[in-house]
């Protein structure tokens, strides 16, 4: 057992409870190793797509409009639903601007399908800020020219997130390529996958964009590129493009990201889906493990935690979430009158959320539903603690979770960011309105928390940024 990062690193809690504290001290020795005291967040939700970072006092309160534990705020250029992502002193962000000059983007709970005429030509662009001052460092233009395929009105031509090393950066715009820089922002290589339509599979004309984001992984870059037609998870060598491997999928088009998770004598590269949810080999791509889900479409990304791999998904007809052994092997589908099975934990057909990926803090799950209910479960179990809306509005949810010092950020499009504490009953600390539509994930560094909004990258904590 450890003392809880706040504490080992010699600054204050803050508003946490005595509670809070004490279930951060008592989750500690379950932590997974590397996860405390990180200082980069190299990818979609940081290491391991966990979402967690530790280490460091992280705010509840913040005032955009005064200024308050405003660390700075500097203007994005375009539309964007990227993540940034931090490594040393520097962030990295992706952007595409369009013709236009105010561009649709309609968030909220709805279900229209038809996606946004805008033939214009685009900019796709990727920025990197200095982490100190929020200043750009530098731009490139990876690609200019009119979208291959269209986007949804709640999606950009920039939803995928970057990854980085702190080697290279590596930054993926669906149908218009695969780029890699290196830190200083040189091109190092680009790739052309040709036409990858995210859409929906029951309307094909219903054009959506891209939206997984690629993984870096000892010199590998791993991704995940579910269409409508030849889908495939792939390795490519990060230092040339060069393709490695391609295992194709069965698959309808999805919208997560792939994880990768080393363990048990193997490296495996998780995937949600619909069809085929699975493992593969890092090194040849072979197949380790596979079952049927029952959400179709899945956004959320997996992730590992306590040795059990997280999924799930809401679109369709089912709501479930998943807890699968790292261990699984073979075809581990559920039957109909099954909810656990040798290789599956637990699993809830109606506990799963669509578009926010979960996050496991300590020996708790958090699961944030697109409405804004809330709820919280004991990770190896799927016992129930709570379920609640935190987010009584009529608004949506589509940031995923992410905890920090004993705290769980919950993201609302319209811009509220609701700061919830850690434990097994739901207590509110604080609600900030960053003032702007809120759409991406942000990511935490070293006690400040980077948010992207519709029109600017905001740094908030307690000091100076380091």
């Amino acid at each position: 057992m450890h003392f809880p990062p706040s504490l080992c690193f010699g600054r204050p809690i803050g508003r946490l409870a005595y509670s809070a504290t004490l279930i951060v001290l008592l989750a500690g020795s379950a932590l997974i190793a590397g996860e405390t005291a990180s200082s980069n967040w190299p990818q979609f939700r940081g290491p391991q797509a966990r979402g967690v970072a530790e280490g460091y006092a992280t705010p509840v309160e913040w005032d955009v409009k005064s200024g308050k534990n405003i660390q700075w705020k500097v203007p994005v250029p375009g539309l964007g639903h990227s993540s940034p992502v931090v490594w040393g002193d520097r962030i990295f962000l992706t952007t595409a601007v369009s013709g236009k000059k105010d561009p649709e983007l309609k968030v909220g709970l709805y279900g229209d399908i038809k996606p946004v005429d805008d033939t214009t030509s685009h900019r796709f662009e990727v920025l990197a800020y200095s982490r100190n001052e929020g200043k750009l460092l530098w731009s490139r233009t990876a690609h200019t020219g009119v979208p291959r395929i269209q986007r949804h009105t709640k999606a950009t031509h920039a939803n995928s997130t970057v990854a980085t090393d702190g080697t290279r950066v590596v930054a993926f715009f669906g149908s218009e390529g695969l780029f890699a820089y290196d830190m200083g922002g040189k091109l190092l290589w680009k790739k052309d996958l040709g036409t990858l339509d995210s859409g929906f599979f029951k309307v094909p004309e219903a054009q959506w964009g891209f939206g997984s984001s690629p993984v870096l992984h000892d010199d590998k870059v791993l991704l995940q590129v579910d269409v409508q037609g030849d889908s495939f998870v792939a390795a490519l060598d990060a230092a040339t493009g060069k393709e490695l491997w391609r295992t194709p999928r069965d698959e309808v088009p999805t919208w997560g990201s792939p994880t990768v998770h080393r363990g048990a004598g193997r490296t495996q590269v998780i995937v949600n889906g619909w069809k085929h949810i699975g493992g593969y080999d890092i090194d040849s791509g072979a197949e380790l493990w596979k079952m049927k889900g029952l959400g179709d479409i899945p956004t959320p990304t997996p992730y590992v935690a306590h040795d059990l791999i997280f999924l799930t998904s809401a679109h369709g007809d089912a709501i479930p979430v998943y807890a699968v052994k790292t261990s699984a092997t073979g075809d581990i589908s559920l039957s109909d009158d099954e909810t656990s099975n040798q290789h599956i934990a637990w699993s809830d057909p109606r506990g799963g959320s669509y578009m926010p990926t979960s996050v496991v803090y300590g020996d708790l799950l958090y699961i944030l539903r697109d409405n804004g209910t809330f709820s919280c479960l004991r990770a190896t179990t799927g016992e129930l603690l709570y379920k609640e809306r935190v987010d009584r509005s009529s608004g949506g949810h589509t940031a995923s979770l992410v905890a920090a010092d004993g705290k769980i950020y919950v993201t609302a499009e319209a811009g509220e960011v609701r700061v919830v504490q850690a434990g097994p009953k739901l207590e509110v600390l604080a609600t900030n309105d960053m003032g702007e539509t809120l759409m991406a994930t942000p990511a935490i560094s070293r006690g400040t928390v980077f948010f992207r909004t519709r029109g600017h990258l905001v740094a908030v904590g307690h000091e100076p940024v380091e």
